[in-house]
């Protein structure tokens, strides 16, 4: 009896061991199924991908919408002409990625760190990045209308051309960042703060800005149309001299009409295109036998 439980408790442990290990080659094979799927740009729409450790990956004219990428490691990924419309990136962690012409339109990204990224030409439009961490990323020329970005930070980023229409940015940290000859119209700011923000040659039009800090922000050519800046905080009539058009203002300011010749002023000089989407790259050639 003795001998017959040994050579069980033996067989049970080697049973054990050989699943354990068909276990690890599944996972194995699955992690070299991503990257090979990164590394072609590839399709994996709706694939899940959550926790994953993606740091540098490339995911060039890859095709990964509604992909859940929730808490994915994807620290200086690059997203070059890729698509990625309704992903779900919560919390993911994406600093120092580059995203110029990718698409993330309907992608949720709140809690995601974005710092330092560089998106120009990138689609954020109806995206989530409510309190996401996007403080100083390069975004010129993104598209981020009717995006929720509720307590975002954007300190020191830098937004230059960028269509922020009707987004809902309350509570949103612009604090530093540049703003200039950007579409601000119709967006919700209330509490929002753009302390010492350039927003020159930029147009608002409509929007909220209750409680608004604009404390030492630069207005210089921005033309306002129908902006109720009552509740804001932090403005100056020095600040206003440089800006025109119609708003309600707190007591004790004004503004000049936009009527006569307009000062121009050019914000964009320098601002790299956002390049054309690459096209996929070839599959590789099958192995010689």
């Amino acid at each position: 009896m003795a001998r017959m439980g040994t050579t069980l408790a033996a067989a049970l442990v080697m049973g054990l061991t050989t699943l354990a290990g068909q276990a690890q080659a599944k996972a194995s094979i699955e992690d070299k199924d991503v990257a090979r799927l990164v590394s072609l740009g590839g399709v994996c729409v709706s694939c899940d991908l959550a926790g994953r450790k993606m740091t540098g990956a490339k995911f060039n004219g890859a095709n990964f919408a509604r992909a859940n990428l929730i808490g994915a490691d994807l620290r200086g990924a690059v997203f070059y002409g890729s698509n990625f419309a309704a992903a779900d990136l919560t919390r993911a962690d994406l600093r120092g990625a580059e995203m110029r012409a990718a698409n993330f339109q309907g992608a949720n990204f709140n809690g995601a760190r974005l710092s330092g990224v560089e998106s120009a030409g990138a689609n954020f439009q109806n995206a989530n990045l409510s309190r996401a961490d996007m403080t100083s990323s390069e975004m010129h020329g993104a598209n981020m209308e009717a995006a929720t970005m509720i307590d975002a930070r954007l300190a020191n980023a830098e937004l230059n051309g960028s269509n922020l229409s009707s987004v809902n940015a309350r509570g949103a940290d612009f604090s530093n960042a540049e703003i200039n000859g950007s579409n601000l119209s119709g967006g919700r700011f209330d509490r929002a703060q753009f302390r010492n923000a350039s927003l020159t040659a930029s147009h608002l039009r409509g929007g909220s800005f209750a409680g608004a800090d604009f404390k030492g922000a630069d207005f210089t050519a921005v033309r306002f149309q129908g902006v109720d800046l009552s509740g804001a905080r932090g403005l100056t009539q020095d600040q206003l001299d440089e800006a025109c058009g119609e708003a309600r203002l707190p007591p004790g300011l004004s503004l000049k009409s936009c009527t006569g010749r307009v000062k121009r002023i050019t914000v964009m000089r320098g601002m790299p295109a956002p390049p054309a989407p690459p096209a996929p790259p070839a599959a590789p050639s099958p192995p010689r036998r």
